[in-house]
């Protein structure tokens, strides 16, 4: 978890978001088109790394990363460039994570899709209404879903930590993966 990896699918939905909604300037084209290719080969260097030998791969890394400086570096007329622009200054070194670190993606789906559970849950039971609910259905859904990714059922095993809670006073550790237990 020490390097952390931008969402890119994020970004490029912010160019479409601007092109849709937003009045861009005359150098916004420019831009977006830059910031599309750059990401687009970047994405499509990660899913043909097996094709390379690791000097050409290394080699084509290197290369974006000059492409993507080189992208901060004008000074781009149009605001929502500008914008754009600091927040891959701000971002620079979170941008082409995937490319280094095996396993990590270039996206952050598995994330989101692990979190919307708890934000339906959260929408339909009408918010938390305080802080203390907020942090209460947070450890809950951490818990609960730690349990439920372990192969664990999130239920049966709160029921039993809680039986065991009322006998003993403790609560115990959270169970490891089933897989790792046999």
């Amino acid at each position: 978890c020490a390097h952390a990896q931008k969402c890119l699918v994020h970004l490029l939905r912010d160019l479409e978001h601007v092109e849709r909604y937003k009045s861009p300037g005359e150098d916004w084209a420019a831009f977006a088109k830059k910031l599309r290719r750059l990401l687009a080969d970047a994405i499509r260097l990660s899913r043909r790394e097996g094709e390379h030998t690791p000097e050409a791969y290394a080699s084509r890394r290197v290369c974006l990363s000059k492409r993507l400086d080189e992208l901060n570096a004008v000074p781009w007329e149009d605001r929502q460039a500008r914008r754009l622009v600091k927040r891959l200054k701000r971002h620079h070194d979170e941008l082409f994570t995937f490319l280094d670190q095996p396993g990590v993606p270039f996206e952050n789906n598995l994330a989101e899709r692990s979190i919307r559970p708890a934000v339906i849950l959260r929408k339909n039971s009408y918010g938390n209404r305080s802080q203390q609910g907020a942090t209460t259905q947070a450890v809950l859904m951490s818990v609960f879903f730690t349990l439920k990714k372990r192969g664990h059922n999130p239920v049966a095993t709160l029921r039993e930590a809680l039986t065991d809670y009322l006998k003993t006073g403790q609560l115990p550790p959270l169970p490891g993966n089933i897989t790792a237990n046999r």
